[in-house]
């Protein structure tokens, strides 16, 4: 029996809705495996944590989870109670810096029974892999004077370390899906940063001759998503351009609601955690109209990182057989909730066994 123990954070607004249907699902996809068990222990670490007790987490938070196989968490962010820089720095960003979580992927692909806005989305199926560490998102730099003379400095820091091994992790990723990696870059503008690295993509696509690559701009390649995406296989950007372009997958497939993420940690020092791309969406809670797709196929990746790739397609498949039939959350055109949806899929997952 492969037993994982997982730490689990609903988080705020929906999180606390779609986060309990993703683990009914993974309790029964557990089930019709049959070798396979979770433990599931849950933190109420959340914007309502902060205003009780001044903080995202405890301080010992960041032990308490380092023990886990995973951190599955759901929704962070409830701006009415705590601003964002402080739920998102406390919590989310928090453990992605100290657990070294380095690679950010997200997969965009065309969602049976999920019009795309897209004339001719052509099946599109192409995943997105994202410097996580570093890139334009570092805390270097700072504000002087006041008035007309103010000034803001932003750094961004690029290390040959952190830009090389971001690369590799989409080299192999494409070796196993259709073959090719494209670099999004602005070296046509951006002077230091972006031509360093085309470098280094230049120099790592040496080391893998069996891989067809492509290299484009950052506008650029945003006008190709929207309107050839279907030639994409494996795109690998900075911090900045990976969270743009990430967004703009969940738009050509129809709704950002359903897009998941996952945060890897490739050191094995740490936890990888596994969260959807979607906010918290306080206005909704309690409904019962959240959509759970994004938490579910969050759990399909997941499922990846821990070696069980056939039962992520299976989970995958079988949400996307759901929602062809028609049974979809308002969000998305349908009219079925949080509830129905979920039960929905464990039906038909126990109908696999």
């Amino acid at each position: 029996m492969k037993q994982l123990e997982i730490a689990v954070i609903p988080g705020d607004g929906i999180g606390k809705e779609v986060v309990p249907a993703a683990l009914d699902v993974l309790r029964t996809i557990a089930e019709v495996h049959g070798g396979l068990q979770f433990t599931f222990v849950e933190f109420p670490w959340s914007c309502d944590y902060y205003v009780e007790h001044g903080k995202m987490m405890p301080d010992d938070g960041l032990q308490t989870l380092q023990g886990f196989a995973a951190i599955f968490l759901g929704a962070v962010g409830n701006p009415k109670l705590v601003p964002d820089h402080i739920s998102l720095w406390g919590l989310l960003l928090k453990i992605r810096r100290e657990f070294e979580q380095v690679i950010n992927i997200r997969p965009a692909k065309f969602f049976r029974g999920l019009p795309s806005p897209l004339a001719n989305p052509n099946d599109f199926d192409f995943i997105v892999v994202r410097e996580n560490s570093e890139g334009e998102y570092s805390e270097i730099g700072g504000r002087i004077h006041r008035g007309d003379d103010e000034i803001a400095i932003q750094n961004a820091v690029f290390t040959r370390k952190g830009t090389e091994r971001v690369m590799r992790y989409a080299f192999e990723l494409a070796k196993k899906r259709k073959g090719h990696v494209t670099s999004a870059t602005k070296s046509n503008g951006i002077f230091h940063t972006m031509p360093f690295w085309d470098e280094v993509f230049a120099q790592v696509k040496e080391d893998y001759p069996e891989v067809q690559t492509d290299s484009y701009h950052i506008d650029a390649l945003a006008a190709f998503f929207v309107t050839k995406p279907h030639l994409f296989d494996v795109v690998v950007a900075s911090n900045l351009f990976g969270d743009i372009l990430t967004d703009l997958g969940g738009a050509i497939m129809g709704s950002i609601g359903i897009a998941p993420a996952a945060n890897i940690n490739l050191n094995g020092k740490y936890p990888s955690m596994f969260e959807p791309v979607h906010g918290s969406a306080p206005d909704i809670y309690g409904k019962g109209i959240a959509n759970p797709i994004g938490q579910i196929w969050t759990a399909k990746l997941m499922l990846d990182h821990f070696g069980e790739d056939e039962l992520g397609s299976v989970l995958l498949k079988t949400i996307e057989d759901v929602t062809a039939d028609g049974i979809k959350t308002p969000d998305i055109g349908g009219k079925a909730t949080t509830r129905e949806v979920t039960d929905e899929i464990c039906c038909r997952l126990r109908q696999l066994a």
